[in-house]
């Protein structure tokens, strides 16, 4: 079958069950990527309005190609037209933690007690400093 993208309700779905939440589909997008037809990762946006939205990242192992990376950040900075993504992680999440820092989000904010594993960690990450929108889509692996 191969690898592709995935749009909507299946994406949203599976991301949210990873971690621990919802999916909306009236004010929410998803988008997920698939290795011969099963989901290995996952991103869902919500909260939009216009200058930012705020992103749900999901991935099961290292199944996560370039070009779904790329597609992460394409979609808001290039499609949308925002200027930020914002990513929370509870504290606890150490793992979560160090793959949103490997894709070039930073720390802004810790809401203390705000996570059932302690604070919940803001990240951020500007358009001008994603690194992954540089490609263009055909040069990018699938």
């Amino acid at each position: 079958m191969g690898r592709g993208l995935i749009h909507g309700e299946e994406a949203g779905i599976w991301v949210a069950q990873r971690v621990k939440g919802a999916y909306f589909a009236a004010r929410s997008s998803a988008l997920g990527y698939a290795i011969d037809g099963e989901i290995t990762a996952g991103v869902i946006y919500e909260n939009y309005n216009a200058a930012s939205v705020v992103a749900h990242i999901a991935v099961e192992g290292k199944r996560m190609s370039p070009y779904f990376v790329w597609a992460i950040f394409d979609y808001p900075f290039n499609q949308l037209g925002v200027n930020r993504i914002t990513v929370c992680v509870g504290q606890g999440n150490a793992s979560s933690r160090r793959f949103v820092e490997h894709l070039g989000f930073q720390l802004e904010a810790n809401l203390s007690g705000a996570h059932p594993t302690g604070d919940l960690m803001i990240y951020r990450m500007f358009k001008n400093e994603c690194r992954w929108i540089e490609a263009k889509h055909d040069q990018v692996e699938h």
